[in-house]
């Protein structure tokens, strides 16, 4: 049956309805008025004042220079780089503006069709397809004042918020600075925030050179940042382009045929993650962080706040020398990649701790892992079945990390296997830090060691000598190569490392060839106190020990001071404190903090200064760095010394430049952990490489290749005039023979001494010592 209604009736009809629901309607009317007012009163929660609004200044990670204009890192908590709309792409305005708010420019923050749209198709009808109803400026708001939970009122609450801030926004803001707001606090994925970091992250370049497709990849990213990841889902992510692009053909932003030609392409991704532990000098970067925090918190910003460093957007410009740090890091990479592998064929089949049964399980209870499934509330039960259950993990590798299954036990016995090593080097005549290397890798492994306090060996040795000069001992007085024991010191009696006793020293050869027997002779001539004062003046802060045995080194004494203390003897006996700070500047431009540099302490004198660096190029000459010259090819003057500790447990070698001071330490987290014999684990077979392979990659300019230590003076040369060695024989004859017959005896010798002429005489072929 077909009903037919007049025009008559079908009004009577609809006055009856609203007859009836006109009440309905002015309550709901009512209801959403009142509703307005309270989110205005603020009932759920403050909305932003008028005058927050017109100061909105976006968070801006703080960037940290090189001394030569590198980019080291970012502190922030939203990786994001602001920009000007004029530095925008316009390729990137069509993309957002035909995919996400085409009335942009009609409307005042509050789009009605696209509201209506939401309410009806969306709200009422269930229409998922029907596409969301947020203009740029309500997304903006979405942005700055993140959304809260209110329970079931939730959605309202936080949509009525965003629209009457997205209103007050346009009423302060031009469209332009809006899209710039926008476009510099929209969040994309992993931690990335605004088109610039975007652009750099994803297709390495900045926003103003983003292309049709790049552009529309990135907006087109907007809608679900996870799922359309170009790196993780990248067919997704092409198919999420062509739809943007297509967009921009709709609404006239892009001709059909250029569009068709486009979404031919590839991706063309080219992802750069420059601010991981990929970016040079992480361990540097991490301590300046811990530093600058402490800065920041004392120091106020003209409005009373105090400055943060992760938001205030500070520009931080260091002493560190981007290119000596990335060859310091390479040569790092390829010495230390040897020495393990060498260590691993020594050890092959057995394990450095032996049968230290509590070895592995202080190391699990020292890991990470553990404290935490400790503080989670897990019994040692629970925790020990952790620890032996196999996974699937990421572990490091001179190769690159590598995915295995083992257990967390098996990755503590894997890692405590592996040695580390430190390596800093300061320019002697300001204090300046040009290199910083804390370890082998700051993802696995985070303990700094140019900080970390080691035993230092033979290294503490040019101390012990330059307090002898100090205190009137002269360079050329002999000492007897003797085992000698001292009753006032419990009967201590240090050993040379080689065994080899026998014939007498001059300062130069006892350190040239480190020998411990005469070390200890020069420090208790001189006295420990007066030794231990001028190591503190040479810029040694940590404790020493007032025993004897510090002429061999049994001091705990870290990178930083000994590299720091040996600056001295190329500045003329002048101590300069390590600076790698130099200056911040905030976003204005507005210096905050420039280092003024103060005058140099004379820790000991010029003389003493000039003497100790010939006595310490005798250990590249005919000691145990020797092969300095004949492996690296090295030519620029060299002076250093080496140091291996007890059980050869740390390996040192510290090296002097004219214009770069330079240590290498090379070690494993425990001291049990190590070569079994000298000749493999002393620091001239470990650290000394390193060295020489930074100097041989840095030394290819002229300026260090040939670098020169001022001439010694000849008053100071004739005062160093003699033989490194000489035999008990040769003292107690050398009054009763004549001129002739002394050369003739020398010639004779020749034969059996050849190749070891010494500075000021000959000398016989001594053994590598520490």
């Amino acid at each position: 049956m077909r009903y037919e209604f007049s025009k008559g009736t079908v009004i009577r009809i609809l006055l009856y309805i609203i007859k009836k629901t006109g009440l309905l309607i002015l309550v709901l009317m009512l209801a959403g008025f009142l509703f307005y007012l309270s989110v205005l009163a603020g009932t759920f929660g403050a909305l932003p004042t008028n005058k927050a609004l017109r100061s909105i200044k976006n968070s801006t990670p703080s960037e940290v220079y090189s001394a030569d204009g590198v980019l080291l890192g970012r502190y922030y908590i939203q990786d994001r780089s602001n920009v000007s709309y004029k530095d925008i792409s316009p390729n990137v305005i069509a993309a957002l503006l035909a995919t996400e708010d085409v009335r942009f420019y009609s409307h005042r923050g509050i789009d009605a069709r696209s509201t209506f749209r939401v309410f009806f198709k969306t709200m009422l009808l269930q229409e998922e397809s029907s596409g969301g109803g947020s203009t740029l400026s309500q997304q903006l708001a979405k942005n700055l004042y993140p959304r809260k939970d209110y329970g079931i009122l939730s959605t309202p609450v936080n949509k009525l918020k965003e629209m009457i801030t997205a209103n007050r926004l346009e009423s302060f803001y031009s469209k332009e600075a809006i899209l710039e707001l926008y476009l510099n606090t929209v969040p994309m994925g992993s931690n990335v925030y605004g088109i610039e970091r975007a652009a750099g992250r994803f297709f390495d370049t900045s926003a103003a050179d983003l292309k049709i497709e790049q552009a529309a990849v990135l907006i087109g990213m907007l809608k679900a940042t996870t799922s359309y990841n170009p790196r993780n889902y990248p067919e997704r992510s092409k198919q999420r382009r062509n739809v943007v692009m297509n967009q921009m053909v709709k609404y006239g932003f892009l001709e059909s045929h250029k569009a068709d030609s486009l979404k031919e392409l590839p991706l063309g991704l080219k992802y750069n993650n420059k601010d991981s532990d990929s970016r040079i000098a992480p361990y540097f970067r991490e301590q300046l962080r811990l530093e600058l925090e402490k800065w920041c918190s004392a120091h106020e910003k003209d409005n009373g706040d105090s400055y943060n460093l992760y938001t205030d957007g500070l520009k931080i410009y260091t002493t560190i020398n981007a290119r000596l740090q990335a060859q310091a890091e390479k040569a790092v990479k390829q010495k230390m990649a040897s020495v393990q592998q060498r260590f691993n064929q020594h050890w092959k089949g057995r394990q450095p701790w032996g049968n230290n049964s509590n070895f592995i399980s202080n190391a699990i209870k020292q890991s990470l892992r553990y404290k935490q499934l400790q503080e989670s509330g897990m019994d040692q039960a629970e925790i020990d079945k952790v620890f032996n259950t196999p996974v699937k993990m990421s572990v490091f590798s001179w190769s690159g990390y590598k995915s295995k299954v083992m257990s967390p036990r098996d990755s503590v016995i894997y890692y405590q296997r592996l040695l580390n090593t430190g390596l800093l080097a300061i320019d002697p005549q300001r204090g300046y830090v040009r290199v910083w290397v804390g370890g082998i890798d700051h993802r696995s492994f985070k303990y700094d060691h140019v900080l970390s306090r080691r035993q230092v060996g033979s290294t503490f040795k040019p101390f012990v000598y330059t307090a002898a000069l100090e205190n009137g001992l002269d360079p050329c007085q002999y000492f007897p190569n003797q085992r000698l024991s001292y009753p006032e010191y419990e009967n201590w009696s240090p050993q040379n490392a080689d065994g080899q006793y026998g014939g007498e020293y001059s300062m130069r050869g006892a350190l040239a060839h480190s020998v411990n027997t005469i070390s200890a002779q020069v420090l208790l001539q001189t006295g420990i106190e007066p030794t231990r004062r001028l190591a503190h003046q040479m810029g040694i802060h940590s404790e020493i020990p007032r025993v004897p045995s510090i002429a061999l080194g049994t001091a705990n004494l870290s990178l930083m001071e000994m590299v720091a203390a040996y600056t001295t003897f190329a500045n003329k006996g002048r101590y300069n404190p390590p600076v790698y700070l130099s200056k911040i500047k905030e976003q204005s431009g507005a210096v905050i903090f420039q280092h003024v540099p103060a005058p140099p302490k004379q820790a000991f004198s010029e003389e003493s200064a000039a003497i100790m660096l010939e006595l310490l190029k005798g250990v590249v000459e005919e000691g145990s760095a020797s092969t300095l010259r004949s492996q690296y090819g090295l030519k620029m003057d060299i002076a250093g010394k080496t140091g291996t500790t007890q059980n050869h447990a740390d390996g040192w070698f510290i090296g002097i430049t004219p214009d770069l001071v330079t240590g290498v330490w090379v070690g494993a987290e425990s001291p049990l952990v190590r070569f079994r014999t000298l000749a493999l684990g002393q620091g001239a077979k470990t650290a000394l490489p390193i060295w020489g392979e930074f100097m041989r990659r840095i030394s290819k300019e002229d300026k260090l290749r040939y670098a020169r230590f001022e001439t010694l003076p000849d008053y100071l040369a004739q005062r160093m005039s003699c033989a490194s060695f000489r035999y008990e024989q040769d003292v107690r004859t050398e009054e009763k023979e004549s001129f002739f017959e002394r050369i003739f005896k020398r010639k004779k010798d020749k034969g059996k001494r050849k190749g070891w002429k010494i500075f000021g005489g000959w000398g016989k072929k001594e053994k590598s010592r520490d």
